[in-house]
């Protein structure tokens, strides 16, 4: 019975995970699977090494190995100035401030990506269920996922992890 404690813990936590930023239903169609010419060509070709020294380790395993923060802990949650999110690992502009909206998951959340070429979105059937995963088209970090229950004018929620973005404060 003690051998399966450490593993009710790694489900317990899937779960929560799972709830806080997740929805069963159809993944919404939010941008184009392809990436975009104008951006692939900058793609960043870094070694795990590299990327290693480049992150931190939080930024590391959600940027390059798909992990997930934990809610509610993310600094860009208080932040309320105007300007823009870009990628922490390559600083590409990915979300302008005013697209943000508190969602109440303990993630932040966007209505819609700064262009319609600032993301790139691939499917994700991790976690038991079929979500839209949210990746940066020029370093192919994992940014978060995007759901359809968000605010108008789009319904769109991009639920993304904080530690995976930088703010810039416009000047």
């Amino acid at each position: 019975m003690n051998a399966f404690l450490p593993l009710l813990g790694v489900v317990a936590l899937v779960a929560v995970l799972a709830i806080g930023c997740s929805q069963p239903s159809t993944p919404p169609q939010a941008t184009s699977t392809t990436m975009p010419t104008a951006i692939s060509s900058n793609l960043f070709s870094l070694t795990e090494a590299e990327w290693k020294a480049r992150l931190t380790p939080a930024q590391f395993n959600v940027l390059r190995k798909k992990g997930t923060e934990r809610p509610f802990t993310s600094d860009l949650l208080k932040i309320k100035d105007d300007g823009t999110y870009v990628c922490a690992g390559c600083d590409l502009e990915l979300f302008a401030a005013d697209s943000k909206f508190d969602s109440g998951t303990g993630w932040p959340s966007f209505f819609k990506p700064l262009t319609s070429t600032s993301v790139r979105t691939e499917e994700d059937k991790s976690l038991f269920s079929t979500r839209t995963e949210v990746l940066c088209p020029r370093c192919g970090g994992h940014l978060g996922h995007v759901f359809d229950d968000g605010p108008a004018p789009t319904g769109l929620r991009y639920c993304m992890n904080g530690v995976a973005m930088k703010f810039q404060v416009k000047k």
